[in-house]
């Protein structure tokens, strides 16, 4: 197998989940408004399966806070994708170097992959050669009857696990962020998700 893994850096922009399942899927970094609008629609036509116990909301409630764009996407909204384009979705967390696939079970034949940082994901690419234009990027890879995709499986972990050395992760419980629009503080993603409840601010930058 020639070529190297390289991952994509996409935008952080709140979106970055739903981009760069639309640049892996469909080489395109900007379908977040479709693709929350894809997730709308099925949470929106099986109000049973998608339960307030399931999505932590309301269902009508879910539906349109997935539609805003100031929020975040998650395991749910990957488990539903990868049933719309009919492949894995296998994400890669930084920090513990654990792959979490979504459509598992389902016998798709293809998967994509992304790579997760406690706060941003991004895309997962096979590239010729270091540096080519992202057009030559192989995002789809065919699932082999043991159900892995062969070398590229390594490829991903030890991508993972170099970035995990390089602590390229935010650690969610422990990370210092500071509010954008007031200043203030918090430490972990409980205080910022509290700040962001109390004060409707959803602005943060990460500070050490």
């Amino acid at each position: 197998m020639e070529g190297t893994l390289v991952r994509r850096v996409i935008q952080s922009d709140n979106s970055c989940l739903f981009n760069a399942v639309g640049y892996v899927m469909d080489h395109n970094k900007s379908k977040a408004p479709e693709l929350r609008q894809v997730i709308a629609d099925t949470v929106a036509s099986d109000p049973e399966k998608y339960s307030e116990a399931i999505l932590g909301k309301g269902n009508q409630e879910y539906c349109a806070w997935i539609l805003n764009p100031e929020k975040w996407g998650g395991a749910i909204e990957l488990s539903i994708l990868a049933d719309y384009y009919g492949r894995e979705i296998a994400a890669y967390d930084i920090q513990t170097t654990r792959c979490d696939l979504y459509g598992q079970g389902k016998n798709y034949n293809e998967r994509a992959m992304l790579i997760y940082d406690g706060l941003h994901y991004d895309a997962l690419a096979m590239t010729p050669f270091e540096g080519a234009p992202e057009e030559f990027d192989q995002t789809i890879f065919t699932v082999q009857k043991d159900r892995t995709i062969g070398p590229v499986e390594a490829l991903a972990l030890n991508l993972a696990k170099d970035q995990q050395r390089k602590r390229s992760f935010t650690d969610t419980g422990n990370f210092t962020l500071r509010c954008g629009i007031c200043q203030i503080g918090v430490v972990g993603q409980k205080e910022a998700v509290e700040h962001a409840q109390a004060t409707g601010h959803v602005n943060f930058q990460e500070y050490r």
